[in-house]
């Protein structure tokens, strides 16, 4: 079965047919640096990597690039307001330089504790300026750009297919004056920035010479100008999150294709939202779960890794307490059934189940019903050498990191005392204070094993 995604652009599901096989060209919008990403923001991710872990799967050699903004991304989505960057640099009374460089290793440090592979190229915005410049001025050049007071701004209504990525729902948006903007020199509603200016009378910290003036780039050029730099003027694949389709995308492909006067790429990828509380999680909100507060709450991030992958990245995902604890169980069940098997040969003789994994990742990377496939596995009666093969070959794609055997030398020196007060108390007969120390250690992240060699400590 050949790989069929769902395409935005053209709301259908097509057979991947890259230009260049095997190689495949993908480009993933990456984070804003001037705060951490919450676990809203990684449902994207993990989706990401789910998508180049089946693309490996399927024979396919993905060459994905990232990229870093770090300039540009306004607080409005409509060009308005200040710099993201800039903000994050007054709240924390430090350089944007500092706060980019900051909470760029955090999201690295995240995306390793999540175990997504890393992109082959990560490009940051502030490196590319002198790309960005030159996209702008081809499209100065092919007539799409005008001069306001502010800035350069790119003429949607010269794009006859302007909006072909949007819904009738985004359309609708538009019609009511979903994104009214202040600027009054804007000829249409959808025309965005290009290049902004350096507000007058002050000194921004991050701020470049241009043929137009001192200033900085937009937020949507930086994407086509590195995507481009990098894999060309056409894409076998675009991703990210489904809040990207009626602006940054769309403005995407508008200046692209202006420029190029080719299709920008040829499949568009978008994961919906992750709830919580019935309302999509945002930073602008103030109440976001960032990946620390997993730990804090004695969940690993892989636990809700595996709680991504129990939804199609299509569908909105519910997320609680509660149903994070279940997934904790579930992975917790197939690690220990991984762990289980480590003695055993790996054998052939899962031919059905490895079929029906990789088909169901072939549906649009149905990662539930591959999921389903796995558990099937366990519980049928394959030898326990097949059994490990196949799980194998799961944990290939979805990374659970379910074979790593924890010794005790990876569980912190605390959580070792703890172990030890607690085998101090069960020997004494006293399984109230056990109890009570075998929960503490469970709220720093820790289960308890009882063996025949003494009780020890794994990662939940």
């Amino acid at each position: 079965m050949g790989l069929r995604l769902y395409n935005s652009l053209t709301r259908t599901k097509e057979e991947l047919r890259p230009m260049s096989q095997p190689w495949v060209s993908l480009y993933t919008c990456g984070p804003t640096v001037y705060n951490y990403q919450h676990v809203g923001n990684y449902r994207t991710y993990v989706f990401e990597d789910v998508l180049v872990r089946s693309l490996k799967l399927h024979g396919y050699s993905p060459n994905r690039v990232m990229n870093i903004t770090d300039v540009g991304h306004l607080t409005s989505q409509g060009d308005e307001g200040e710099d993201k960057m800039e903000v994050g640099a007054a709240r924390e009374g430090k350089t944007a330089w500092d706060v980019a460089k900051f909470y760029t290793e955090a999201f690295l440090d995240d995306c390793k504790a999540l175990h997504l592979l890393p992109a082959d190229v990560l490009c940051k915005a502030t490196d590319h300026i002198p790309e960005q410049i030159a996209l702008v001025q081809k499209l100065e050049a092919k007539g799409f750009v005008y001069k306001t007071s502010d800035g350069l701004y790119f003429d949607t209504a010269k794009l006859p297919d302007y909006g072909k990525l949007m819904s009738k729902e985004h359309l609708e948006g538009l019609k009511s004056g979903a994104r009214v903007e202040a600027n009054p020199e804007k000829r249409h509603l959808t025309d965005f920035a290009l290049w902004k200016f350096s507000p007058k009378g002050s000194t921004r910290q991050m701020e470049w010479d241009s043929p137009w003036g001192k200033g900085f780039p937009g937020w949507h050029i930086e994407c086509s100008a590195m995507a481009m730099r990098f894999l060309g003027e056409t894409l076998d694949i675009h991703c990210g999150g489904i809040d990207h389709v009626p602006v940054h995308h769309t403005n995407e492909i508008a200046q692209s294709e202006g420029a190029t006067g080719k299709p920008f790429a040829k499949i568009w990828m978008h994961a919906e939202f992750l709830l919580m509380n019935n309302a999509k999680m945002a930073k602008s909100s103030g109440g976001f779960v960032k990946l620390s507060d997993l730990k804090d709450k004695g969940f690993s991030p892989l636990d809700y890794k595996y709680h991504c992958l129990t939804a199609h990245y299509r569908k909105q995902l519910d997320f609680t307490w509660e149903s994070l604890e279940g997934s904790k169980t579930a992975r917790r069940r197939l690690k220990d059934t991984a762990q289980a098997l480590t003695g055993e040969t790996p054998k052939p003789g899962c031919a059905e189940f490895s079929k029906k994994f990789k088909d169901a990742l072939a549906d649009d990377l149905n990662a539930p019903s591959a999921l389903a496939v796995v558990w099937d596995a366990l519980k049928s009666d394959l030898p326990g050498g097949a059994k490990k093969t196949f799980l194998q070959e799961a944990e290939a794609v979805f990374a659970l990191d379910l074979f790593t055997v924890e010794t005790a030398s990876d569980v912190p020196p605390n959580v070792l005392d703890l172990v030890g007060q607690r085998s101090q108390a069960k020997a004494k007969k006293d399984f109230a204070e056990a109890d009570r120390i075998r929960k503490q250690i469970e709220d720093l992240g820790y289960l308890v094993k009882d063996g025949k060699d003494g009780a020890k400590a794994v990662k939940k």
